[in-house]
């Protein structure tokens, strides 16, 4: 019966890893199509060439050579006088990286809110609570978004995106001051690709829908359609940087679990359209502007500063910080053992303590202080130079106990 339940739960876990892999990978090869399509048809956008011979209400035109074979593409800015029998539209890649994405969401954050979302240190929320405040703010996001750039459609395209950046920088304050530092950073990558996704999904797919009818109808379409449509795929295009910056940043917890991270997403929000701006102007055919590479190194490390001062204060509250690990080793290596003992193996263990966890996370056990050393460096970037574990400061891990583990780190390097 024993050994019925444990190969039943091996299996399960099994299901759940590979349900978890396969969503992640149609997530990255969503994104890839996505992505790819919405950079070469901002490239294409801003090399075409207004030439005489074009056909008429034609915006410009552009040839290009790719495997082994010349492009002629010509774009019209309204629509065409006469419908095409064939049109190709890109939408499903939009889609497809947003449902990929929020089951990531589910599987990951949602199922483990109180391992990965929830930090009882700043608010002692239920699970549902978690996820409710999460969901509010994707759609909160999205519909102040959509009614900031309705009200400010054909207007100062900069003072808007400066706009919409407090607006943001507001929202990444306000979850980090609630969820934990991976949770938060997840939650504000939600919301920016929920709203990329809603601009393909609620303006440009309808507007191009819009201007489809009226050349069904013999009318001539809304140009209204077509403005809006290029203000949205423009944004999404400068937000596309940041959005894979908050996808992969949770493999490095120095960025996205110190104290300063919410700003940090915003400084990067800047530097991936600093960025993007220069390769638009550069696909435009106009000298690049080499220059803007100087605020976007400054910005960088400005982050890179930001990360390390906001990681944990080891000599705060520390009664022994004055120590000589050299000296005392035998009583570090008991404090040390006596840390993960009491505030890591829950989890980290050979049998975890934690409800419906199977096995240790990445198989990293933690119950003596040999398993310590095996694995001071995961530790050390994990618990001491960044607050990513415990999740969510979970098991209350402090900073006293934290600098311990740093003098552990540093004695075993020197070893």
């Amino acid at each position: 019966m024993v050994i019925a339940h444990i190969e039943e739960a091996k299996v399960s876990y099994i299901l759940l890893e590979w349900t978890e892999f396969l969503v992640r990978w149609l997530h990255v090869i969503a994104g890839i199509a996505w992505i790819g399509s919405s950079f070469y048809f901002i490239a294409l956008d801003l090399s075409l060439i207004k030439r005489k011979d074009i056909p008429k209400n034609a915006h410009g035109e552009a040839w290009q050579v790719h495997g082994g074979g010349f492009y002629q593409i010509v774009k019209y800015l309204v629509a065409p006088e006469k419908l095409p029998s064939q049109l190709t539209w890109f939408k499903w890649e939009a889609y497809g990286t947003w449902i990929s994405g929020f089951l990531l969401l589910i599987l990951v954050y949602y199922i483990s809110a109180d391992l990965y979302m929830i930090e009882i240190e700043k608010f002692d929320i239920s699970n549902w609570e978690a996820i409710s405040l999460s969901l509010i703010g994707i759609i909160l996001g999205w519909v102040l978004y959509n009614f900031i750039c309705k009200k400010t459609v054909n207007q100062n395209n900069t003072i808007l995106s400066i706009f919409i950046l407090l607006v943001f920088t507001l929202f990444s304050w306000l979850y980090f001051e609630v969820f934990s530092h991976r949770g938060a950073y997840m939650q504000i990558g939600s919301m920016l690709g929920t709203i990329m996704v809603a601009n393909v999904l609620m303006i440009i797919i309808p507007g191009q829908k819009k201007v489809v009818k009226s050349l069904l109808e013999n009318k001539t379409p809304d140009a209204i359609h077509g403005i809006t449509a290029k203000q949205r795929s423009l944004h999404n295009n400068y937000l596309t940087l940041p959005v894979i910056f908050i996808m992969i940043s949770n493999h490095y917890p120095s960025i996205y679990a110190t104290d300063y991270s919410w700003i940090i997403i915003s400084l990067i929000i800047i530097v991936g359209a600093l960025i993007r701006h220069f390769f638009n102007i550069k696909h435009s055919g106009k000298k690049p502007p080499y220059l803007l590479w100087i605020p976007i190194l400054i910005i960088i490390l400005f982050s890179v500063y930001l990360s390390d001062k906001g990681k944990p204060n080891l000599t705060e509250n520390n009664e022994s910080s004055n120590l000589i690990i050299e000296q005392i080793p035998n009583e570090l290596i008991l404090a040390s053992e006596e840390i993960i003992v009491s505030k890591c193996s829950m989890c980290h263990a050979k049998e975890p303590l934690w409800e419906n966890m199977e096995r240790s996370p990445k198989l990293v056990n933690l119950e003596n202080i040999s398993d310590l050393i095996k694995n001071i460096e995961g530790v050390y970037s994990q618990a001491v130079a960044s607050y990513a574990m415990p999740p969510g400061n979970v098991t209350f891990l402090e900073n006293s106990e934290r600098k311990t583990l740093y003098d552990l780190y540093h004695l075993v390097n020197k070893l």
